[in-house]
């Protein structure tokens, strides 16, 4: 794969020298896609920026439970920390990201965005310093998924001043986090180094096992910008990222029996006391900026990530579920390791990624016809790789001495590894596009985006762990031209109006023949409202999809039971509703009330049957909340003190995509509602120094809130942490 890079790193690079020196106004301290809030207002469709301020309000290192707070995104929850995410936005699909655009620093950061998009690597979310999330017209300028937003988490920026922080926290269940970062700022160079460190032991307890079920993960980074000197008649700036990681999570896909569930929702079973993840994740960016002059200025962008993972797991063990939530006293026993169970199969579900690419963007602002042109001309060349051995290691479970006692029986080798779990996937894709954002006067601006994906995906399967001998091959070609359309108007009295159409799209994963791309034409329509110290927004949004594709795994497999591939799962309509209000409230002596609410509404069904029959028109769509809503409000004392309540609603969800036929029993294929407060507070204490408190799940509320793979899972139950933030 290097030298196919490298060759088409010099093609694309040669073709980015002839492109026409096009831009906007660019800041070299951060790297965005939206800006702040007032950027994202100006924009053509619904776009949300999460500051490090209003992170910092709630203390949340679950990504999770901040995306809440931004209407039009789901969330699929799992092993209650948000180690691996589920996040969907507009009915997209919420299995493992894998539908949504998912960067940092404006960077694509799934392992394998094109041949495998879920979503098994997200950075250590207590190290972001802020989140922008986007949706529209103006998805366009991202991919490769533009069904239904784009999020890019903000990492630490390198500081305008010499200077560093350090965070330090402890909570329930041996919870500890460190969070530290050092850097220096002179005109022409700037340096950032940093660390991240979460561990715990898990809230979870395995029946009749000494081992813990938390975590350990570990983050570094290390930045560096250099510039020349900020009035030189042609400007440069070169910014380089390193960044690594590893994760070390002893989590399982086997959940619980309703049964057991009630009784005790954090427990696990013996049979997944060896299960793991272990991960280590290399990233590596360079980017380049030349500001040519005010109106023109081109930015390229050279990455490569490599990531690495075994999830060793017992595997195969939902139809025990299933059969002890019927009513299979035996089965339930097994589960519980009170009775032997012969033939455990836990499985070496190992991967090795590779991701890496060159991006061009140049800008150019005109004046022309009386009216202001933004350009921009992007152009990408990247390539994934996903690469899978997972050997399979047999246990049975044997009653010794009134204990369960998982013993050895065998694995799998030679020809005993084949198929999927013995399989390369790979993919090539360019993608081109331009966006012409026109300001026709003072209150009307006009945005049409036009892009061009064409991608190469394919897999070939072996036979035996030698690889000598190919079971199958598999490809697949995608070419599609996406266009947009987005204006917003400004009325009187801090009102702007907005509508926008476009087309998108999420390519089928490798591993698929003759699929076509996740295809919708997607509308919203809405309006914004700036006025004093209130901000409101209500947008409507309507997706027709002619085709949708689920990309089969094992958390999240298609109908018909397939955990591989991709597929097609036929027509369907998505509809909704984003609303947010937010005021601060003056009190008297200084204080303040601030108060945000926001609520997605989403309709949604299957409009044609599937070419398999296993989907149908008025089917479901799977994992998705009709309802989902948030508020936070919160008292605070200029910088001397604050306190905040959150409180978060989600629906119940269909696990499957049959659960609103007529005649379905629908005991075990939805999940339950779930009410969640949150408290957190902050206190300075010196110059510089603040120790803040918080606790999560205050009345420690614990619902179903996914099923698969493998029953029922719990979310995190009422939790304490107390720490210190010290700035130097």
């Amino acid at each position: 794969m290097q030298q196919r890079f490298t060759r088409r790193f010099i093609v694309a690079a040669i073709m980015a020298a002839s492109l026409p020196a096009v831009a906007q106004e660019h800041t070299l301290k951060e790297l965005v896609i939206i800006g702040d809030e007032t950027s994202a207002a100006s924009l053509p469709g619904s776009a949300h920026v999460v500051t490090n301020e209003d992170l910092e309000t709630m203390k949340y290192t679950d990504v999770h439970r901040v995306v809440k707070e931004v209407p039009g995104v789901y969330l699929l929850e799992e092993e209650g920390y948000g180690l691996r995410p589920n996040i969907g936005i507009r009915g997209s699909g919420s299995g493992r990201s894998g539908k949504v655009t998912l960067m940092e620093d404006g960077v694509l950061m799934a392992p394998a965005p094109y041949s495998g998009p879920a979503a098994y690597y997200f950075p250590s979310f207590g190290r972001i310093n802020g989140v922008e999330v986007l949706k529209g017209p103006d998805l366009l300028r991202y991919g490769p998924a533009t069904v239904g937003g784009a999020i890019n988490l903000r990492s630490t920026p390198i500081p305008t001043n010499t200077g560093g922080r350090v965070t330090a926290e402890i909570a329930e269940d041996n919870g500890k986090r460190i969070h530290a970062w050092y850097g220096a700022n002179s005109e022409q160079a700037g340096w950032l180094i940093e660390t991240h460190q979460h561990e715990s032991d898990g809230f979870k307890d395995i029946r009749q096992s000494d081992r813990e079920a938390g975590f350990d993960k570990q983050d570094y980074v290390a930045k560096l910008r250099l510039n020349t000197r900020p009035d030189a008649d042609i400007y440069h700036q070169l910014d380089l990222k390193v960044d690594y990681s590893e994760e070390l999570s002893l989590e399982t896909y086997l959940g619980l029996t309703d049964a057991d569930f009630n009784a005790n929702p954090d427990q696990r079973y013996f049979a997944s006391e060896r299960d793991n993840m272990d991960t280590q994740r290399t990233g590596f960016m360079a980017r380049h900026l030349v500001d040519f002059n005010n109106d023109i200025t081109l930015t390229t962008t050279a990455y490569r990530n490599e990531f690495k993972r075994n999830w060793y797991k017992a595997a195969g063990l939902n139809s025990l579920i299933n059969a002890a939530n019927g009513g299979d006293a035996l089965a339930q026993q097994q589960l519980r390791g009170e009775a032997d169970l012969a033939g455990i199969k836990i499985k070496n579900n190992a991967r090795e990624y590779e991701s890496q690419g060159i991006d061009f963007v140049a800008d150019w602002g005109l004046n022309l016809s009386g009216m202001r042109h933004d350009l921009t001309f992007g152009l990408r060349y990247h390539e994934d790789e996903v690469d899978r051995l997972q050997p399979e290691d047999t246990f049975d479970q044997v009653i010794v001495n009134g204990r369960p006692v998982l013993q050895y029986v065998s694995t799998t080798s030679g020809n005993g590894i084949s198929g999927s779990n013995n399989a390369i996937e790979k993919a090539e894709a360019w993608s081109t596009y331009i966006a012409d954002r026109v300001t026709v006067n003072d209150r009307l601006t006009v945005t049409g985006l036009l892009r061009y994906e064409d991608i190469e995906t394919s897999r070939v399967r072996y036979q035996q762990e030698a690889r000598t001998d190919v079971q199958d091959r598999a490809s697949n070609s995608t070419g599609e031209l996406l266009p947009g359309l987005g204006a917003t108007y400004k009325l009187d009295g801090g009102v702007t109006l907005l509508a926008g159409v476009h087309r998108g799209m999420a390519p089928a994963g490798a591993g698929s023949t003759d699929v076509e791309p996740e295809l919708s034409t997607n509308y919203e329509l809405g309006a914004r409202i700036q006025r004093g110290a209130g901000r409101y927004e209500l947008i409507g949004f309507y997706s027709d999809y002619e085709n949708t594709v689920q990309n089969c795994s094992v958390a999240t497999p298609c109908a018909g039971g397939q955990d591989f591939g991709s597929v097609s799962q036929g027509e369907a309509r998505i509809q909704g509703i984003e609303a947010l209000a937010g005021y601060e409230f003056a009190l008297t002596n200084g204080l303040s009330v601030p108060v945000e609410a926001t609520w997605t509404y989403t309709d949604a069904e299957v409009t044609k049957d599937s070419d398999s029959g296993n989907v149908l028109k008025g089917d479901n769509l799977v994992y998705l909340p009709e309802n989902v809503l948030n508020l936070r409000t919160g008292l605070r004392a200029g910088d001397q003190w604050d306190a905040y309540l959150n409180v978060s609603y989600v629906d119940e969800m269909c696990i499957d995509n049959t659960c609103d036929r007529s005649g379905t029993d629908n005991t075990f294929r939805k999940t339950e509602a779930l009410t969640v407060v949150d408290l957190s507070g902050s206190y300075r204490v010196a110059e510089g120094a603040r120790v803040f408190a918080k606790l999560d799940n205050v009345f420690d509320t614990q619902k179903i809130i996914a099923r698969s793979p493998d029953g029922a899972r719990p979310n995190l139950p009422r939790t304490a942490s107390l720490g210190i933030t010290v700035d130097f």
